[in-house]
């Protein structure tokens, strides 16, 4: 591990804003290395407000898709509303269809079969929309590079509204409109949506229309937040703002589908982690081991005895997956050593009968032992089909650009991406895509780094500043749980290791003459020693509440433990 401290903002910043604030220094240095260096940054940082979303007509072609979408019902047509089988996917149908649902009855939906289609608009859902009537298809979380599936249904008379946050390709598909922040002609003042999110600002539109406000929407925003913590798109901006509110309505009034996953959890409140855990991954699973329509079927049923039924059986497809999760990435490790490739730049696997639905799950699996740029292919027809993760830093997108030539297709973000190609490719495109990866990778990206926001002592750690933190929530990339280095800790003679195997630590530390604190270290245990020897050593951790027996204290929750000096 790499321990990084972030630069220290100018020492006229941070006087300013604590000032401002009437707040420590290091907690505005916080607020500075987040990019909010004046007191109305901070004020819209702490209290994100409904009315800080923008005019949803600023975004391209979205009067386009208004109108379509009303002279649509006008003529009373079929609309078909179409989206991939990830989270991002079927909480984007199941929003804008609920919604649709909710002034118009003719309104279906539609998730492409992971195995039988694959990702993103498929000629089989085109045909589905021409044998059943359905004369326009709102395409979500998928279409922006689907020139040729949009020109077969142009020729079938069926028109499209993409809604898409992934990057366009060189040209547009000719749908009756694109949304699509990052359109290089969209002038949208955000460009971090997820397709969900595109998916709410096509909803805002449609209810401008209806004189309905911002505050007749909210019960839409427990869906929005689950994808933005589920796409792990940016954490600021309107998607601060949607996940804010969109965690307040999980806990407090969620839609029957989500209220049945997590009505077991004895947690009073849940925040994003507890969404990106626990509710992401079974709404996940449907689309992975069985089929996406039941994540749908979840998340738009009224009923919560019927959304229990669904929600016990998403949970059997979570145990499978978990299953199938484990048996791959052993044999994937397998095959790495057996073909000895452990010091490669990146990962390259392929086994024919491996479960699509979870070979993404286990290239992130990979990197977490293997550090670099990882895909992992299986058999998916007669074509491979691969799910690839990349490392901090490295954008894979563009590296699986530079190796077009061997693929059929590709898409995604800088960190995930899909692809296939013809099985007589795959070595030619391994060996392409290992070369453009060790050209192109920075020597710091191949060690897993730890960044850490600010130094601190124990002293520093107060109430006050656990009560700061937990307003910065909710956390997530470009506003990450701020982690803290303290130097010159001594365990106090507690440590041990926990679990099965002893893989997790578990210290009681203090500096100097500190009160003592609380520390867990998942996947830590080997480095028990460190605590042990008696001489100091360094921590880089974050803050936590722990709540036992009606008591909440205040733990570290260790990111890496290393002797002093190191």
């Amino acid at each position: 591990m790499r321990w990084t401290i972030k630069p220290k903002p100018s020492e006229d910043k941070i006087k300013h804003l604590a000032q401002a604030l009437n707040v420590e220094d290091f907690v505005a240095t916080l607020l500075i290395q987040r990019g909010i260096e004046t007191y109305e940054d901070a004020k819209n940082f702490f209290r994100p407000s409904l009315e800080h979303l923008h005019d949803p007509y600023l975004m391209k072609d979205m009067d386009k898709a208004v109108a379509r979408i009303e002279l649509a019902i006008e003529n009373h047509e079929n609309i078909l509303v179409f989206g991939d089988y990830d989270v991002d996917g079927t909480t984007a149908v199941s929003l804008v269809s609920s919604y649709l649902k909710s002034h118009y009855p003719n309104i279906a939906t539609y998730i492409p079969d992971r195995y039988d289609e694959g990702y993103g608009i498929s000629f089989k859902g085109i045909d589905f929309a021409d044998d059943n009537g359905f004369s326009l298809i709102i395409a979500l979380d998928c279409g922006i590079k689907s020139i040729d599936h949009i020109a077969y249904a142009k020729e079938k008379n069926i028109d499209f509204i993409i809604c898409d946050h992934h990057r366009p390709g060189e040209f547009l598909p000719d749908a009756v409109a694109i949304l699509d922040p990052k359109r290089e002609d969209c002038t949208y003042p955000y460009d971090e949506l997820c397709g969900c999110g595109v998916g709410f600002k096509l909803i805002q539109a449609l209810g401008q229309n209806r004189n309905e406000t911002i505050d007749d929407l909210v019960e839409y925003l427990d869906l929005v937040a689950t994808a933005i913590a589920a796409d792990i798109v940016p954490i600021t901006g309107e998607n601060r703002v949607l996940a804010y509110f969109g965690l307040q309505v999980i806990n407090a009034a969620p839609r029957p589908g989500i209220k049945a996953l997590i009505h077991q959890i004895k947690k009073k409140v849940l925040d994003i982690s507890d969404v990106v855990f626990i509710i992401s991954p079974r709404i996940n699973a449907a689309g992975r081991i069985k089929h996406g329509n039941h994540a749908v079927e979840l998340l738009t049923e009224f009923n919560f005895e019927q959304a229990q039924q669904f929600a016990s059986e998403i949970e059997q497809y979570n145990a499978d997956r978990k299953d199938l999760d484990k048996k791959i990435t052993k044999e994937a490790f397998q095959q790495i050593v057996a073909n000895n490739e452990q010091d490669r730049f990146s990962t390259v696997v392929f086994q024919e009968d491996w479960h699509k639905g979870v070979i993404g799950i286990v290239a992130s699996r990979l990197i977490e032992t293997y550090y670099r740029p990882t895909l992992v292919f299986t058999k998916s027809g007669d074509k491979y089909a691969a799910s690839a993760r990349s490392v901090k830093g490295f954008d894979v997108y563009n590296a699986l650009d530079a190796c077009a030539e061997h693929l059929e297709q590709f898409g995604g973000h800088m960190y995930a991406a899909g692809m296939t190609l013809k099985a007589e490719n795959y070595i030619n495109f391994k060996n392409a895509f290992e070369k453009q990866v060790e050209e192109t990778i920075l020597p710091e990206m191949r060690t897993p780094e730890i960044e850490i926001d600010a130094e601190i002592d124990f002293t520093d750690i107060t109430p006050k500043l656990v009560r700061i933190l937990k307003q910065f929530e909710p956390f997530g990339p470009q506003n990450m749980t701020p982690v803290f280095m303290t130097q010159n800790v001594k365990d106090t003679g507690y440590a041990k290791t926990l679990g099965a195997d002893d893989e997790h630590l578990r210290l009681f530390v203090k500096q100097n003459n500190s009160e003592g604190i609380a520390a867990i270290g998942f996947g830590l245990g080997k480095k028990i020693e460190i605590a042990k020897n008696q001489q100091p050593f360094q921590l880089a951790y974050t803050l936590a509440e722990n709540e036992w027996n009606d008591k909440v204290s205040t733990q570290l929750m260790l990111k890496d433990i290393r002797t002093d000096g190191n």
